[in-house]
């Protein structure tokens, strides 16, 4: 199954991913979802004190540099417009003492 990329609204703007669902409290590594969907939005809700990434992956064990869709920075809260596809499923990996937030579809 393909997934296309956002459509485009009449005036032109990309239409980002906003998530239907949510995953709260991510301390550790976690499947968020197994299989095709999309990352809309990561919130880091504490900051840490090493980067933490998201992948394309069905496993936690399979998540690596390979399948890599974004960093997610340490230093500061913030929240991140991802908004990617994946194929296999969404794997998040917080970076020590994160604590993430992930919106996805």
């Amino acid at each position: 199954m393909a997934i296309t990329s956002n459509p485009i609204n009449q005036n032109g703007a990309l239409i980002t991913a906003q998530g239907t669902k949510t995953f709260f409290n991510i301390t550790a590594n976690t499947l968020i979802k197994a299989g095709v969907g999309r990352v809309a939005k990561i919130s880091v809700v504490v900051a840490g004190s090493g980067a933490g990434s998201v992948h394309d992956s069905a496993t936690i064990g399979a998540a690596g540099a390979a399948n890599e869709l974004a960093a997610i920075p340490f230093a500061a809260t913030t929240v991140l417009n991802i908004d990617m596809p994946v194929f296999n499923g969404i794997v998040v990996k917080p970076g020590t003492g994160q604590t993430l937030a992930v919106s996805f579809i």
